[in-house]
Parts: C-alpha cells; sequence; structure tokens
C-alpha cells in the first residue's frame, strides 16, 4: 500500500462534544466502519451537528474486529474502495489483489485522517439503548460510558456481520486450554507454534484461518459440520500497469458496479444459461473462472442460481477440483458439499483444500458424529474425544439483525424493535422501519447488503439518506417514518424474491439458521442492486412514496 502524504479536514461548520451532551445533536450515528465512516462524512458536508459513537478503539467495523489469521477480503481491492472522491482513489494503492485485514484497517484509517473525521467519533462507547421521544421529536441514547445523547435523526451503521455467533457449546467452562472467537480476535494475535489446534466451522473464516493455522500449529484439527464451496483466489500483487490502468477507468467501472446484481464491476457476468452450452463448453467455462479465481465463478450463467440442474453442473465442477486437490479420498469426500452450490456464501481462499494433504491437518465431520460437549483437554464427540489445547470457534455470525437487537431501541409507544421483529424484520428497503421515525439502518435487513459488494451498497444508502435529510430539512417538517402497508408489501416482496432463487435450499445464515431461536426468513434482499436502486428511486421521485413526512 501507497499513499500520498497529506491530511486534509474540510469541515469547520459542525462540531462534537465529548461529554457534554445537553444540546441536540442533528444525528447521532452508531458504528465506525465503513457506512459510519462515509455516513458521518455527508452529514458533516451539510454543516450538521453530528456525533459517532463506536465500540472498538478504532475505526473499520468487522475489519476492526476480525483479525484472525488469514483475514481477507473476498472482494477485489480495487473495488472494495470508496468511489466517492477521486483523489482518494488516486491516492491510495492497494498491494494486492485481494487486501489483508491489516491493509484494509490502515484504508480506513487513511480515510478518516485524510478528511478530518476522527475528532467527530467516540471511541470505546458502546450504545446500550434508543428511545424515540414523541413529544420532543428526538431520539434519545445512552452508552455503557453513561453518556446520553439526544439527537434527531438516529443513525444505525451498524454492520451487517458484527453481531459473533457465540459457541454454546456444553462444558464451555470446564475447557482448560485457551479459546477464541475469530469474529472477536486479540489485537496482539495467537501463538499457535507446536500447538495441538482445533476449528470449529467451516464458512469464510474458517477457510481463510485454516491453511494459516495449519502452517503455525503442531496439529490442525478441522470440525465440520456442513461442507461449503469454496473458490480459489488466486491472489497475487498488483503490478504497477495493472493499477494504473485500472485507475485510469474507475469511471468504467463504476458504471459496470451499478449495472451489476452484485455491485462488482470486475466480474464478468455470463450471458446465457448453463443447459444451453454443451458439457464441453461448460467445462471449457468453468475451467476459465476456476483459473482466473474469486467470485466471478458463480456468475458463469445466468441461470446457476435459478435451476437446479443448471446448479447441478456448476456444484459438480467443484466436487471434482475437490477430488483432484485433496489426495485422500475419505477426507475428499467428505469436503465434497451435499448442498445447493450458492445457498450458502460461497469462499474464497488461498490453499484451504491443499491445506488438508498436510500430515498435521485432520478433518472431523461432525455432521454425522456431533458435537456433544467440551471437556477438560478439548472435545468430545459422538465418535470420541479429541485433545486440543487451544480452540478456534469460526461459526459466523448472527448476521444482519444481530446487532440491531443488542440494542433497547425503542420507537413510537416505547415500541421494542426486537419485539416488532420477533417474527422476521420487518422494514421498508431495509433502510427505516414503522413506528420508529427519523431512524435509517444502512444496509439493513430487507436491502442487497451481504448480496452485494458491500461498499458499493454502504455508498447508495448513505446517499439516500444524505438526500433524505435534505429534503426534510428543505421541507421544514420534522419527521419521516415508512408506512405500515409499505413496509408490509416490501417484506413480503423481500421474501418472494428470494423463494425464486435456490438461495432458500439450505440452512444457512442468509436465513438466520445458525441462530438458535431466530425466525427462518430470508433476511437480505436478492432481487440485485439495479433493481433495488430503481426502486428507491422510485420512491424519491414520487414525493417519498411508502413514506409519511410530518
Amino acid at each position: 500500500m501507497t499513499t500520498s502524504a497529506h491530511s486534509t479536514s474540510t469541515f469547520t461548520t459542525a462540531h462534537s462534544k465529548d461529554n457534554n451532551h445537553s444540546d441536540t445533536l442533528d444525528a447521532l450515528i452508531v458504528g465506525a466502519g465503513f457506512a459510519g465512516i462515509y455516513m458521518l462524512y455527508k452529514l458533516l458536508n451539510l454543516g450538521l451537528k453530528v456525533q459517532v459513537i463506536e465500540e472498538g478503539s478504532g475505526v473499520g467495523g468487522t475489519w476492526y474486529w476480525n483479525r484472525y489469521p488469514g483475514a481477507r477480503c473476498d472482494v477485489e481491492s480495487m473495488e472494495y474502495s470508496y468511489s466517492f472522491s477521486k483523489e482518494l482513489l488516486q491516492d491510495w494503492t492497494w498491494s494486492h489483489r485481494y487486501s489483508t485485514q491489516a491493509e484494509i484497517m490502515e484504508y480506513a484509517n487513511h480515510v478518516v485522517d485524510t478528511f478530518g473525521l476522527r475528532p467527530y467519533i467516540k471511541f470505546n462507547t458502546k450504545a446500550r439503548s434508543a428511545h424515540y421521544d414523541e413529544a420532543r421529536k428526538e431520539w434519545e441514547i445512552k452508552t455503557d460510558a453513561g453518556d446520553l445523547y439526544r439527537a434527531h435523526y438516529n443513525i444505525m451503521a451498524t454492520g451487517t456481520l458484527s453481531s459473533v455467533n457465540r459457541p454454546r457449546f456444553e462444558g464451555l467452562d470446564s475447557f482448560k486450554g485457551e479459546w477464541y472467537l475469530t469474529g472477536r480476535w486479540p489485537k496482539e494475535g495467537v501463538d499457535f507454534s507446536g500447538k495441538r489446534v482445533g476449528i470449529i466451522g467451516t464458512g469464510s473464516s474458517a477457510v481463510q484461518a485454516t491453511p494459516v493455522i495449519a502452517e503455525q500449529a503442531g496439529h490442525l484439527t478441522v470440525f465440520q459440520r456442513t461442507a461449503n464451496y469454496s473458490i480459489p483466489a488466486r491472489n497475487e500483487p498488483l503490478g504497477a500497469e495493472e493499477i494504473d490502468d485500472i485507475k485510469a477507468n474507475y469511471p468504467g467501472i463504476w458504471a459496470r458496479a451499478t449495472k451489476s446484481r452484485v455491485g462488482m464491476g470486475f466480474i464478468e457476468l455470463g450471458t446465457k444459461g448453463a443447459l444451453e452450452a454443451t458439457p464441453e463448453e461448460r467445462e471449457l467455462e468453468f475451467s476459465k473462472r476456476w483459473a482466473k479465481g474469486g467470485a466471478g465463478f458463480g456468475a458463469a450463467y445466468t441461470d446457476i442460481l435459478s435451476n437446479e440442474a443448471a446448479n447441478e453442473t456448476a456444484a459438480e465442477y467443484v466436487k471434482a477440483k475437490i477430488r483432484e486437490i485433496v489426495r485422500d479420498p475419505i477426507t475428499a469426500k467428505i469436503l465434497s458439499p451435499e448442498i445447493t452450490l450458492g445457498c450458502k456464501r460461497m469462499c474464497i481462499d488461498s490453499g484451504y483444500y491443499e491445506a488438508f494433504n498436510r500430515d498435521n491437518v485432520d478433518l472431523v465431520d461432525v455432521g454425522s458424529a456431533p458435537i456433544q460437549r467440551l471437556v477438560a483437554d478439548g472435545i468430545q464427540t459422538t465418535d470420541g474425544e479429541y485433545q486440543l489445547d487451544i480452540i478456534v470457534f469460526a461459526m459466523g455470525f448472527d448476521a444482519l439483525t444481530g446487532a440491531l437487537n443488542a440494542i433497547d431501541i425503542r420507537g413510537r409507544s416505547g415500541m421494542a424493535l426486537r419485539d416488532k421483529w420477533a417474527d422476521g424484520p420487518r422494514t421498508y428497503l431495509g433502510l427505516a422501519s414503522e413506528g420508529f421515525p427519523n431512524m435509517f439502518t444502512i444496509t439493513g435487513p430487507g436491502s442487497p447488503s451481504v448480496l452485494s459488494n458491500v461498499l458499493r451498497s454502504i455508498e447508495h444508502h448513505v446517499d439516500w439518506i444524505t438526500d433524505c435529510i435534505t429534503f426534510i430539512k428543505n421541507s421544514e417538517c420534522s419527521e419521516i417514518e415508512a408506512n405500515f402497508t409499505a413496509e408490509d408489501e416490501w417484506t413480503q416482496h423481500v421474501e418472494d424474491v428470494a423463494k425464486d432463487t435456490l438461495r432458500y435450499k439450505c440452512d444457512s445464515w442468509y436465513v438466520g439458521a445458525n441462530i438458535p431461536g431466530k425466525k427462518r426468513v430470508f433476511l437480505p434482499y436478492s432481487g440485485g442492486l439495479p433493481v433495488y436502486r430503481e426502486k428507491c428511486q422510485d420512491v424519491v421521485s414520487k414525493g417519498y412514496e411508502g413514506f409519511v413526512v410530518s
């Protein structure tokens, strides 16, 4: 990574307060990840009085917490960048095709310092409650530090994958070794040298961590419940000529990203169905995409996520590759997924399947022999006991709703958001919820969020919210709130669109199946970014149709 050394602040009209919160903010933003950073930038540019509160001691959101070995973005670095500033795009240079957690943190800090945003962020501060005062038409937000903020707008930039799914195994307290969560990894790191390590989970975090831990540990045991599909990243350093070419062509890249279902301009989209191609043509196309690596594999044909027979052609190709890579046929069979490709988030890896060829790596199928409990020396399954010094829990997140439900959010008449969402989240466009005036959720449930390049979805939402606040301000109104009918119709639409895809075919965090007791509802909007953007623009062009402005 390289940057120029300048650091500028363009904001002079707004100010932050440290401990005296007696006057009302225009907006309080919860979270200093990529959503909170950009939201702060935009509102300060409007001349508003804004404060961000952040639980961590630094910016970066999910990248601040997910410091586990091998943590790396699965969107190409040159696209996992803000597009709002031409100067920023030219100023920053990524080092690799897929950037590491550490480099992403450098980038987030660079953005904050370049635009002078740090004074408006209060770190080590967790939102405990946010209650709407109907008489004053203000939100009252309390923190674990004892702060009380009053704000006209309450903006939740809490992230889609920020609430960690914590282990609930019997006997956790009896384990005498060390244990860690990938989503809350210690800053000082973990020394695996010579240790017997177990990792539970085979989602993206585990797929990234496994090869790195395997190189360090004395022995690694991977506990897999459900085999997942993973495509090689083919990560490599970015050459100067390639970087210059991309920087010169960013306008075209962003234009393609805007038209892409997933908000990625680098992905080459297939133009016909898999079954329209001959077996030889499919083999050639899949091989080309496997060799290139990355998320483009799933975009080879238009019907992979809508037609089971088409999906099977892609799934079988990956399974054949697993059998080709993994030398032990029994291990290869266990690693071969039996689920629909894409119904769980497809992983992007750097040597995941190859790691199982190492003499110090074992695979345990806990789908057939479940974990019963943790014991003093390790893990007890129905097949036996595995002695371990360290256990790594890579069990994912309470996606999209977990971070919001962790805060005591109450709207009109004291309505609790977690109660309203007990049978699944109800939102209008993933941006607002009826009964909660002047509250916005960035990339909330019911929006494309995790089914897209989240940076593109974040920028779209932040721009929409900024325009909405400007509209309210200019119209001399005080409140905006989703109406019940629009919310009801959108919530049903999100569900209906998901049912037309194959993403509903298995239990995944897309439907909350990884969290005990969570209602099985498809959480993100699967209709694609272009359709979603058009709907949001249509709402605005019709005078914020579906909202009550008063």
